[in-house]
């Protein structure tokens, strides 16, 4: 049996290796300065320009460190799509492609992987969205020491993190990609982020991150004393290690996991780290952080939450539903206040999320298939507005918003790529978002209305943030900071294009999707009912 997983973890871990093996190969600092000062006379830092050569050797180490990432991201994809293609439908609700090995014998902890129809489509999201950002940040870190050598090996180890956390069976295996994912994303922001307050942002998401992480912690060592075992499918299920746990005991250990997974997602009140962080990130990096890892905290609500612990589930069924309506009307309404198109979509993303974490809670088949439907869509929806935003940030030099406007008039393609992308996020009818968010509310609906209602509210506000935030930069005079602007370059189509293409090909069919995801999150619904009326009948 070919061991397809592995061999997709470990892809990007050997092209990071062999990054940062590589010889170092310095760029002189004059020419690094007339690099710059080329990319600034072609139009407000404009992506595309032409830039002066490096040194002898410098720009060639530079290009070939590209090349080798988004060979290794790219071939990280084929392996993922050979996979898919040997995938079993009819038994997506099941883990396929199972490997388990023993790790740490002696306490039980296993290199254990295995994919179900929503971590297939998780990963596959993942895996798509890093050869873009990849090919987004092509021309990003020109004007550093090192050409941006450091910041492309960290995507390929941040990838290979992000596939394996998906992928993990053991629980042990799970908190150490978990933890393991904030070390690139930690210098990602910190080294390679922008502005000066990158290093605070970076400090504030690690701190963050490892409270969560911690608190998890002693719910991962409850759950092996308690149940004998890390593997997640000998712990699951009414003859599983855990079936016999005490209520009380459940609860906590419940908590412990919820509590790291709410801040990862983010909810509010634990969300005030993402904001910053995405705003002091490079676009390539808020894409990754919102667009895959943030998923990790609302696939382990269901995947961990759920099915380890379904007893507690019923008792906390109507906090965490309050939670999430508080999530989406609130950020919502710091959206439309803000003045920075980095933390506007960052700020849409925690009323996203609010929808998500209502959909896992309100335990209905549809609104389930809706939440993880919603974290594919999701990514792909944000991942462009902000690969979007960050095109427009490299050619003005700024991400402000009343930086920017008539755009349209000198850059149409680029105006309207960042429409599309704009509605896509407001969950416009046709595009992918909108059947997500479609099924959630109607899952929401059947479990009780009066969430629903009020979820509503985030759906008007994010036609507001949207729209005025594209009428503002778009329309209206050209201003004179932006009329040197150039339309989409051929790189900046290939960035943007494909996940067009997908936006509105799973829009108009989303029934691929669907066939994977529905017979997981049916099966999650069914585990958490049952054991809670067994435990109300046994009361």
């Amino acid at each position: 049996m070919i061991p397809w997983l592995t061999i997709a973890i470990a892809l990007p871990a050997i092209g990071a290796v062999l990054i940062w093996a590589l010889p170092r190969v310095k760029t002189p600092v004059g020419e690094r300065a007339a690099s710059v000062a080329a990319t600034a006379e072609g139009g407000g830092g404009t992506a595309t320009a032409v830039r002066a050569p490096t040194a002898v050797g410098g720009a060639a180490s530079a290009e070939n460190v590209k090349r080798i990432t988004l060979g290794f991201s790219l071939a990280t994809l084929l392996v993922l799509v050979g996979m898919t293609l040997r995938f079993d439908l009819s038994n997506a609700g099941s883990l396929q492609f199972v490997e388990e090995y023993p790790w740490i014998p002696r306490f039980g902890v296993h290199y254990a992987v295995g994919v179900d129809g929503i971590a297939l489509t998780l990963i596959l999201m993942s895996a798509i969205l890093v050869p873009l950002v990849v090919l987004a940040a092509w021309r990003e870190h020109d004007d550093r020491e090192d050409g941006g050598r450091g910041y492309f090996a960290l995507i390929l180890a941040l990838e290979a993190m992000m596939i394996g956390v998906f992928a993990a069976t053991d629980v042990f295996l799970f908190y150490v990609f978990f933890e393991a994912m904030l070390i690139p994303v930690y210098f990602m922001i910190g080294r390679y982020g922008r502005g000066d307050d990158r290093a605070k942002a970076a400090v504030k998401f690690l701190l963050y991150s490892l409270a969560g992480g911690l608190i998890m912690l002693v719910a991962v060592i409850g759950v092996f004393v308690h149940g004998g075992t890390f593997l997640w499918a000998d712990l699951v299920g009414a003859n599983g290690a855990l079936a016999a746990l005490d209520p009380s005991t459940a609860r906590w250990l419940f908590l412990g996991f919820f509590i790291a997974f709410a801040i990862k997602a983010p909810m509010w009140p634990v969300h005030t780290w993402l904001p910053q962080a995405a705003g002091a990130s490079r676009p390539g990096t808020a894409v990754l952080l919102v667009g895959v890892l943030d998923k990790v905290g609302t696939y382990g609500m269901l995947r961990y939450c759920m099915e380890l612990f379904p007893d507690a589930v019923e008792v906390f069924v109507w906090p965490v539903v309050a939670l999430s309506l508080v999530s989406i009307v609130y950020g919502a309404v710091l959206a439309i206040g803000q003045s920075d198109m980095m933390r506007l979509v960052a700020y849409t993303s925690i009323s996203h999320f609010g929808f998500i974490t209502l959909g896992i809670f309100a335990l209905t088949p549809q609104s389930q298939t809706g939440a993880a439907l919603y974290m594919v869509n999701h990514g792909f929806a944000t991942g462009a507005l902000f690969l979007v935003v960050g095109l427009l940030i490299a050619r003005r030099g700024s991400s402000r918003i009343e930086d920017f406007s008539g755009v349209r008039n000198v850059a149409p393609k680029l105006a309207g790529v960042f429409l599309v992308t704009g509605l896509a996020g407001l969950a416009l009818p046709g595009l992918a978002p909108f059947i997500s968010e479609f099924l959630v509310f109607v899952g929401v609906y059947a479990f009780n209305p009066v969430p629903a209602v009020i979820a509503v509210i985030g759906v008007v506000l994010a036609a507001l943030y949207i729209l005025w935030m594209y009428q503002r930069t778009m329309t209206g005079p050209t201003a004179e900071s932006v009329s040197g602007f150039t339309d989409l370059s051929a790189r900046e189509s290939w960035v943007v294009g494909p996940l067009l293409a997908l936006i509105i090909v799973f829009g108009l069919y989303p029934q691929p999707l669907l066939d994977a995801i529905e017979p997981a999150a049916e099966r999650t619904v069914v585990v958490t009912t049952v054991d809670s009326a067994e435990e109300g009948g046994a009361e």
